[in-house]
């Protein structure tokens, strides 16, 4: 690599909006907030929202007349 012309890369933390905090390497100059982490996140935890698509398909027959 060339001297001088790269990003200092260097260790930060991350904090989520659930609380966690863990650290990564990034060439961002200050720590970083997000709101969802793989602890927080539905499909890491496997806790889904249930949609309410039933309401909508009847809707959509209603309207459509199928």
């Amino acid at each position: 690599m060339k001297a001088e012309i790269h990003p200092e890369y260097k260790q930060i933390t991350v904090t989520c909006g659930c609380g966690n905090k863990f650290e990564t390497g990034s060439v961002l100059t200050e720590d970083l907030n997000v709101e969802v982490c793989s602890s927080c996140h539905p499909f890491y935890t496997g806790k889904q929202r249930v949609v309410d698509t039933a309401g909508r398909v009847d809707k959509f027959r209603k309207r459509f007349g199928k």
